[in-house]
């Protein structure tokens, strides 16, 4: 005599359709996820849908308990899923009978605390602790992240909130200005590794963008001639000068990026007013270029040879006609607009000459020094891709004018 399954039974096994609900929603290995800029990202595993397993039988747990004793358990002895190992008819018999458990998915978002940012930066923190940890005051950080908002500003999407332009701002100057990890600094603000990444580069390609022709220009030409005049040298504009920014090594042509002083590096020429603001940069030559190729190279030396990057004023010395000068150390050439150190036996008047020069010349050392202290990154080899670097370097060259304007030091 047959046993025939109750009719309810019966029912949800033929009914498939309407069993399909407790099979885990499967369309591939990946589903997606929006992140804190609202851009769609991969994930290899479900968030909030349940796992359905089928588990074995009173047979077929025995039979792997004598597999077990024999030595020879295979994969098909464990718990399989239940989507890949049973069809859709019988899950309402298996669910009845007790076959059948869920498996909650884990979660790809790790519940995160922003309240140092919220409450206590934003709330409490005086100028003080601005400028030591962002290095500037809450005021000038205002008015960079209204000036920035065009481009960083960020919808809403249905999986979250997007991060704001101050957090976004924020993450961006405490990575550059301090030598902290990725890891650290997603732990201070609450957010993902990858945001961090990606915040700190939309914000320096911003500046860049919006602020580099702004901030990293000749101005007043005048005060400038004045400021160094005062400091001993006539008709002078600026002072060039370069210095070395340590990388990791790239993986192609990694060679060429070994500088003299024999760590890998990228070029940031520069030209200062008597302030130490910059003027002209000129960023991503390898480590291994001579200051003289890449001076000639840069689009500065066209507009000096040209006679376009400087106002025509000239005054007499002696009985030379002098043009508004630049000042650099021996490595770069004599030209009519380029005055350089003498060398070799020196007599009273070339010995005060060259101090004079020199003392000149140091706004840039100085300005140097002042920059990779104030955006320690810069001491630090940068893990980022060729392109990058340049776009991270000159946006601490746009900040670092911002703060120097506004005499902001720490």
């Amino acid at each position: 005599m047959s046993s025939v399954a109750p009719p309810s039974v019966r029912a949800m096994a033929d009914n498939r359709s309407a069993l399909f609900f407790v099979q885990t929603p499967y369309h591939g290995k990946h589903g997606a996820r929006s992140d804190h800029f609202g851009n769609q990202e991969h994930i290899k595993h479900h968030a909030h849908y349940p796992a359905v397993y089928a588990a074995p039988g009173p047979g077929k747990a025995k039979r792997a308990s004598r597999r077990h004793l024999r030595g020879d358990e295979s994969d098909e002895d464990m718990d399989t899923d239940f989507s890949q190992s049973t069809g859709t008819g019988n899950v309402g018999i298996m669910m009845l009978t007790g076959q059948v458990h869920a498996v909650e998915r884990r979660f790809w978002a790790r519940e995160t605390s922003t309240d140092w940012w919220d409450h206590i930066v934003l709330r409490i923190w005086d100028d003080s602790q601005w400028l030591r940890t962002f290095r500037m005051r809450k005021g000038t950080f205002m008015e960079l992240c209204d000036l920035l908002s065009p481009a960083l500003r960020c919808m809403n999407t249905k999986m979250r909130a997007a991060l704001t332009v101050e957090k976004q701002v924020a993450i961006a100057l405490w990575k550059l200005a301090t030598p902290d990890s990725y890891p650290s600094v997603r732990n201070q603000f609450g957010v993902g590794k990858s945001t961090v990444g990606a915040a700190v580069m939309q914000v320096a390609t911003a500046i860049k963008h919006l602020l580099i022709s702004r901030v990293v220009t000749l101005g007043n030409v005048q005060v400038i001639v004045d400021g160094f005049a005062a400091m001993g040298f006539p008709n002078c504009g600026g002072a060039i000068d370069r210095t070395h920014i340590p990388i990791l090594a790239l993986e192609h042509q990694a060679g060429e990026y070994i500088n003299c002083k024999g760590y890998f590096s990228i070029v940031l020429q520069a030209l200062m007013d008597h302030k130490g603001h910059f003027t002209n940069i000129n960023v991503g030559w390898l480590g291994k270029v001579h200051d003289a190729r890449i001076f000639r190279n840069s689009v500065l030396f066209q507009k000096l040879q040209e006679g376009t990057f400087f106002p025509d004023r000239k005054i007499t010395v002696g009985a030379v006609e002098m043009p508004i000068v630049i000042l650099g150390d021996p490595a770069y050439p004599l030209m009519p607009w380029l005055m350089k150190p003498y060398t070799g036996s020196l007599d009273s008047s070339q010995e005060l000459f060259n101090y004079r020069l020199s003392k000149c010349r140091m706004v840039v050392e100085c300005a140097f020094g002042r920059l990779k202290a104030h955006w320690r990154s810069l001491l630090t080899r940068l893990d980022l891709s060729e392109t990058n670097i340049s776009i991270v370097i000159t946006a601490c060259c746009a900040c670092h004018n911002i703060c120097e304007s506004k005499e902001e030091w720490w």
